[in-house]
């Protein structure tokens, strides 16, 4: 369910790498609960963008909210304990920590014991290690990861990675997850699988989810709205029938004028 006040508000964000403009004027406003997909050709600046929400860049231009509070110039690490998470269009897990330790390394910005009592061995780390543990097993339950938590995260099948590192971004506890490329690499029958997943913890975990995606197939089938970037600038937003009879989305991708 949507509410009158966005959850994510982009106001006319560009970035500028030396002469050169990757992300220019962009508009985007995500209300809580809505699953939104964000498309374009290859080099149209869609993960740029993430970058920008996620504090990797600052932006030269415009600004960002989340619930209302600026998140320009805080850094990523902030930025994600202000309720944003995401995964990579290049899987980034620690590959030789085990499947749970890789879950659990996103809940130790939110633990609540504390360094010394960690170092000196308190009662207290003890026990913040176990609540750790019996999470991290309740989310590996949830993405049917449970009976590999004690591999080593390099050793997974591919789309199983791809799934634990959802898994290690949800852990984080966010108010909105951003997924790159999360079906890249998968076959058919995986693709499928994942696009019930993502609609599947969208509902269960209450999130918002803005998702880059290349599968057409898979953006339609699980996006309400659609954003498009073309060489970093917003060309269409809409619903998915909308998007699939854009012309000018139609000339983005085939690289010729639509006449009509």
């Amino acid at each position: 369910m949507t509410t009158n006040k966005p959850l994510l508000k982009v106001d006319a964000v560009g970035i500028q790498f030396g002469g050169l403009k990757a992300v220019s004027n962009v508009n985007v406003e995500l209300y809580p609960g809505e699953l939104i997909g964000l498309i374009g050709p290859n080099g149209a600046g869609k993960t740029t963008f993430f970058n920008l929400l996620t504090g990797v860049y600052v932006p030269t231009e415009g600004s960002i909210s989340l619930e209302g509070q600026n998140l320009r110039k805080l850094p990523p690490y902030k930025i994600n304990q202000k309720g944003i998470s995401r995964t990579f269009q290049n899987i980034r897990l620690f590959g030789d920590l085990s499947v749970i330790d890789n879950v659990k390394v996103a809940y130790h910005s939110l633990a609540k014991h504390s360094m010394i009592s960690s170092i000196l061995r308190f009662p207290t780390h003890f026990k913040g290690e176990q609540e750790m543990d019996e999470r991290a097993l309740e989310f590996l339950k949830i993405f049917n990861l449970d009976h590999y938590q004690h591999e080593l995260a390099k050793n997974l099948p591919y789309g199983q990675q791809r799934r634990l590192e959802i898994a290690r971004a949800l852990a984080a506890n966010p108010k909105l997850l951003l997924l790159d490329e999360p079906a890249a690499g998968m076959n058919p029958q995986e693709t499928h699988e994942l696009m019930n997943l993502i609609a599947f913890i969208r509902e269960k975990f209450n999130l918002t989810v803005l998702l880059i995606e290349h599968d057409m197939s898979l953006v339609m089938g699980v996006c309400e709205r659609i954003y498009v970037l073309d060489h970093g600038q917003l060309i269409a937003e809409g619903k998915p029938e909308e998007i699939r009879n854009n012309p000018k989305v139609i000339e983005a991708y085939l690289g010729e004028e639509v006449v009509s």
